[in-house]
């Protein structure tokens, strides 16, 4: 199973986030089910190695809190590839982001290679018109969604296909504080 923990993205949120979604040719924009802020990539992993990330994530114990996206970027400098809604940064979610990552490196996993970059993925693109993803850029650069709880965190699967991604939650990790009613 190829992994990932993230964060869910409710849809008082994601619907700001899809209005967005236009206006740079041949852009692979997300769908509503692959909006998600990813806290720690972990990739291909068998069954035993699932189920032990499954209980070091289980005893993550840290402080639901507020979070609000602010912001849009680019990965790819001059070949962009990537354009995301960026989240205000935010010391209990960079708190979270390192349980999660400590507990994974705990049980053997490698350190992931990328900076913790919050954000939420919004297109791909492929040989794009930079003109375009410099235009749309401006255009959203001070796009701000509202606040939303981050109540929980999830462990996600990914399946690759010819479409793009399919992401499913394989568990959820409520976060402190959660009362048990989930906003979505």
């Amino acid at each position: 199973m190829r992994l990932f923990v993230a964060l869910p993205i409710p849809d008082s949120v994601a619907g700001g986030l899809l209005a967005m979604q236009s206006g740079v040719p041949g852009a692979r924009w997300q769908a509503r089910e692959q909006l998600h802020l990813t806290l720690r990539f972990i990739g291909d992993v068998d069954g035993r190695d699932a189920s032990d990330l499954d209980e070091v994530l289980s005893g993550i114990d840290a402080p639901a809190f507020e979070l609000q996206l602010h912001g849009v970027g680019q990965f790819g400098n001059k070949q962009p590839h990537s354009l995301w809604a960026a989240a205000r940064p935010h010391d209990l979610l960079d708190h979270l982001q390192r349980k999660v990552d400590t507990a994974i490196r705990r049980i053997g996993q490698p350190q992931d290679a990328h900076k913790f970059t919050p954000h939420v993925t919004l297109g791909r693109l492929r040989h794009p018109d930079l003109d375009k993803v410099r235009e749309w850029l401006v255009t959203h650069a001070l796009a701000t969604s509202p606040e939303f709880a981050v109540d929980r965190f999830c462990l996600y699967s990914s399946k690759l296909t010819s479409d793009g991604s399919i992401y499913r939650v394989e568990q959820e990790y409520p976060l402190r504080g959660f009362d048990g009613e989930i906003d979505d």
